[in-house]
């Protein structure tokens, strides 16, 4: 196995490259939601990225799917996956692209917390426990932000909690991949399951509940295209290239800089506005997240252990 290196100028050039384009992520759903609702949009670009992450396992000379034992806990994985974003599409019809991105990003704390649970070896340390304490503490601040724009009040708070619920979804899918067979298949390999349950669960999902109209506009065309090509599938060839030449915990750390361009993005593209409460609990929340994530990081600076990551690369980045 090759040994993974601190992370130099290209790739911290490299991360914040992916950070703009996944903090561009929900703010391309926001800005094409008129014209399609967000739900259709994301099972459509999982369909392309399919196809294209298909494409790309055959040039490796791999199967499309995990091996049949690890079939169960990607069908699960796919779920929960699916299920993130049916929540974060339905959200982003009633809270801002700015808030959805901050709200997603408390995954790392629910992905903790079920991880403490399931592996010794990520048992979480008091320093830890006061992260999530402090994460929480943010979200709470968020969760009433009258001076933020929206519909309503009342509209952007259930969106912000669909929003949570989502990231919930996300950490659940962590800790499923975490703790199973998937652990051990290549990344490419779960990535496909997860993209396929995408596409029968939230097209399915859009039949049902009437979400199928769109408008052929400008706007729409480009986001799909950005969705697809650059989200899904050149983010996601660059992001598990990292992970096997870097230490993926500095590269987490870093990862967590993309809520930040979200907000900035959201202010600046769709003209969000957010107010003093919602930035001061943004960044308890973002804090939190990061004493949680980094902790290990330090404590190997300190005590020169090996260090128990988070982030794992059998996942799909957001």
């Amino acid at each position: 196995m090759n040994r993974r290196i601190p992370l130099d100028g290209k790739a911290t050039v490299l991360m914040l490259l992916l950070c703009t384009i996944w903090g561009l992520q929900q703010i391309a759903l926001k800005a094409a939601a008129p014209d399609m609702a967000p739900i259709l949009q994301i099972g459509l670009r999982s369909g392309v990225a399919a196809i294209l992450v298909g494409l790309f396992l055959r040039f490796k000379g791999l199967s499309l799917l995990p091996e049949r034992s690890a079939l169960p806990a990607g069908v699960l994985a796919g779920a929960l996956f699916s299920l993130e974003y049916l929540l974060a599409g339905e959200g982003l019809r009633h809270t801002s692209a700015a808030h959805m991105s901050v709200m997603l990003y408390t995954a790392p704390v629910f992905a903790a917390l079920g991880l403490h649970f399931r592996i010794p070896e990520e048992r979480l340390n008091p320093i830890q426990w006061s992260g999530i304490l402090v994460a929480f503490g943010g979200v709470v601040i968020m969760f009433y932000d009258p001076a933020s724009a929206g519909p309503s009040v009342n509209d952007m708070i259930w969106g912000d909690f669909l929003g949570l619920l989502a990231a919930m979804s996300w950490g659940a899918t962590t800790v499923v991949i975490r703790t199973s067979k998937l652990a051990d298949v290549p990344s490419a390999q779960t990535v496909m399951i997860q993209l396929i349950c995408a596409v029968v669960i939230l097209l399915t999902a859009c039949v049902l509940f009437g979400n199928t109209s769109f408008n052929p506009t400008e706007i729409l065309w480009v986001s799909l295209g950005y969705q697809t090509v650059i989200v899904c599938f050149f983010s996601f060839l660059v992001w598990f290239w990292l992970l096997r030449v870097y230490l993926a915990s500095r590269l987490g750390v870093l990862s967590f800089l993309t809520p930040v361009f979200g907000v900035i993005f959201g202010v600046l593209l769709l003209n969000e506005t957010v107010g003093v409460r919602f930035i001061a609990g943004a960044l308890c929340t973002l804090s939190g997240i990061v004493l949680v994530s980094a902790w290990d990081m330090v404590k190997r600076f300190f005590n020169k252990k090996p260090a128990i990551v988070i982030n794992r690369g059998n996942e799909i980045k957001r």
